[in-house]
C-alpha cells in the first residue's frame, strides 16, 4: 500500500494557510498524509492538525507516516462534508483552517482492486469508502439509460454521453458489467473513431469521472463540506481548497465569491436593501496552479487548483 505520493501544489498550500505555530488545522481529506505532515512541521512544537477520511486504508498509512509527530495527530473516520458535527462531537467547535484535496488519490488510481483507473483491469467499485454505499457495478446495473446519458454528461461533461449510455444498456443486457477493462473498452468503442484518434487522454477518462463522482456523492460532498469548514473556522482563519476538474472549481469559485462579496442585491438596484456584509476575503482573485518544475515530476498536477478564502 502505497500512499508516499507528493502531494500536488505542497509549497503553495502550506504558504495560503498562513500557518501559526501552535493552531489547529483539520485536513478534511488526509489521503497519504503529505500536506498534513507539512503543516504539522510548520506548526511546531505544540500545534495540531485533526486528519479526516472515510478510506480505511489513508487512514491507516497516513496514521503510519505522522506516527512520529505522535499525539499533535488525530486521525478520525469521517467524510468531510461532516466535519462541523464530527468536531463538536469532540468538543472542537473552532479552528485556525481547513485544507480539502478534493478528488481521487493518486493511490487510488494506482491501485487496480479499488477500481478507479481505466488503464488497469480491477472490480468496477470506485467508493472511496468500500464498507458503505453502491458500487459503480451497482449503479450501471439499476439506472435507466436516459439517467446514465445524464449523469455522464453532467459530471463528465461528456458530449457522447447518449452514445456511450446506449452502449452500456446494451451490454448490461447481454451480462453484467463487472470490471473497469470492460466499461473502458465499452464507452471507446461508443465514441467515433475520429474522435478517439483526436483524443489526447484516453476516450473512458470523463464517463469514469462521471461515475465516481456519482458513487461517491463527491458534488453534493463538496458544496456541504465547503460550509462546514467555513462555519467552523475562526476569525483570520483561512480554507483552502484543491481541484481538479471545472465541475468541483466552480463550486468553489462561486461560494468563496459569494462569501467575500456579501450584497447580493440585483445589480440594478442603486443602494443595498440585503445589509447582508462581506464574511470573507479572498488573498488571491485567480487561483493558484503548479509550475513547470513540479509538471515535470508530477503530470497530475497539471489540472490542479488552489482557491483560498480568510474568514472575517
Amino acid at each position: 500500500m502505497d500512499f508516499q505520493h507528493q502531494p500536488v501544489l505542497f509549497e503553495q498550500t502550506l504558504a495560503s494557510l498562513n500557518l501559526r505555530p501552535g493552531g489547529l488545522y483539520v485536513d478534511g481529506t488526509l489521503g497519504g498524509g503529505g500536506h498534513s505532515a507539512g503543516i504539522l512541521a510548520a506548526i511546531a512544537p505544540d500545534g495540531r492538525v485533526i486528519g479526516l477520511d472515510r478510506d480505511d486504508d489513508a487512514l491507516a498509512a497516513a496514521s503510519e507516516r505522522l506516527k512520529d509527530f505522535g499525539g499533535r495527530f488525530w486521525p478520525i473516520k469521517a467524510n468531510f462534508a461532516d466535519m462541523a458535527d464530527v468536531l463538536a462531537a469532540e468538543g472542537i467547535k473552532q479552528v485556525d483552517g481547513v485544507l480539502l484535496d478534493i478528488g481521487v488519490s493518486s493511490h487510488q488510481l494506482d491501485e487496480p482492486a479499488r477500481g478507479f483507473s481505466y488503464m488497469q483491469d480491477g472490480p468496477l467499485d470506485m467508493r472511496m469508502d468500500r464498507r458503505d454505499g453502491r458500487t459503480a457495478a451497482d449503479l450501471l446495473a439499476e439506472i435507466s439509460e436516459e439517467n446514465l446519458a445524464d449523469l455522464i454528461y453532467r459530471y463528465g461533461e461528456e458530449k457522447f454521453s447518449r452514445r456511450i449510455a446506449r452502449r452500456l444498456v446494451e451490454a448490461r443486457e447481454q451480462q453484467p458489467l463487472t470490471s473497469t477493462a470492460q466499461l473502458a473498452e465499452l464507452v471507446a468503442a461508443a465514441i467515433p473513431a475520429a474522435k478517439r484518434r483526436q483524443e489526447k487522454q484516453h476516450p473512458a477518462k470523463r464517463t469514469f469521472q462521471a461515475l465516481r463522482i456519482a458513487v461517491n456523492d463527491e458534488l453534493g460532498a463538496l458544496e456541504s463540506g465547503l460550509a462546514a469548514a467555513f462555519s467552523i473556522l475562526k476569525s483570520g482563519g483561512r480554507l483552502s481548497v484543491i481541484t481538479f476538474h471545472s465541475l468541483e472549481d466552480r463550486i468553489v469559485k462561486n461560494y468563496f465569491a459569494g462569501l467575500a462579496k456579501g450584497c447580493d442585491c440585483p445589480p440594478e438596484f442603486p443602494v443595498c436593501v440585503c445589509g447582508k456584509k462581506p464574511q470573507g476575503r479572498l488573498p488571491w482573485r485567480k487561483p493558484q496552479i503548479a509550475g513547470e518544475n513540479e509538471l515535470s515530476v508530477n503530470p497530475r498536477a497539471r489540472s490542479a487548483k488552489l482557491r483560498t478564502i480568510e474568514k472575517i
